[in-house]
């Protein structure tokens, strides 16, 4: 595999890039140590929306709102986006970087603690053609249950930062003592999206790792 930062720059060097109003909201976030999609992610985010060309989205990490807007702008019109963020500091500007995209008709950012909304949404029995997850890394095994009720045939569940800086990789005890705990969930996340049954993964090498899951088409046979 073909990987390192020279073809990393290379590959940014041949990217169109985002609207100057989304690199605005980046380079703000840069500025305040918030973190937002690693470049090479939105390039893959960005190709995986113009071919799933859902009309339904959830987002389990809002941040800045950064995602959720990079997201309407490649999508329809008639897409609807739910994202879900439980920082305040966060949601303040979140709701005004919305505001000024254009996009607040197309976006509802809910406000609270990821586990209690996504278990209300499941309840609501709330259907999704994709969902990102972009969340606390050490509660993706937590989030997968409610949002595999919320998939149906053919819905994309996409997961970022799955490969932990390499960290995933390593043994347990190579990792620091503060990080097993995630490094443990991350790898028991990855093994049930790759040996549930009725999901199919690929983890690609890409930002940070992204893993992308779609959930498949019962047999009827």
């Amino acid at each position: 595999m073909i990987t390192g930062e020279r073809i990393e720059t290379y590959l940014d060097s041949l990217d169109t890039g985002n609207t100057p109003f989304l690199d605005e909201i980046e380079s703000q976030a840069k500025k305040d140590l918030v973190p937002v999609i690693k470049r090479p992610t939105q390039r893959l985010l960005r190709l995986l929306l113009q071919t799933q060309k859902p009309q339904t989205i959830l987002e389990v990490g809002t941040a800045v709102g950064f995602s959720a807007i990079l997201m309407a702008e490649n999508t329809p019109e008639t897409c609807r986006i739910t994202t879900i963020e439980n920082y305040e500091k966060r949601i303040l500007a979140a709701k005004e970087n919305i505001a000024g995209s254009g996009f607040k008709d197309r976006i509802d950012l809910i406000e609270g603690d990821a586990t209690d909304v996504l278990r209300e949404l499941s309840k609501q029995q709330k259907s999704f053609d994709l969902i990102f997850m972009d969340a606390a890394k050490g509660q993706y095994l937590q989030f997968l249950e409610p949002v595999k009720e919320m998939m149906h045939a053919g819905s994309m569940l996409i997961s970022d930062n799955v490969l932990q800086d390499g960290d995933v990789l390593e043994s347990r005890f190579a990792v620091t003592r503060r990080n097993r705990t995630i490094h443990s969930r991350m790898r028991e996340y990855l093994y049930v999206l790759t040996h549930t049954e009725n999901l199919v993964t690929d983890i690609l090498p890409v930002g940070d790792g992204v893993a992308v899951t779609v959930l498949k088409e019962p047999d009827l046979s």
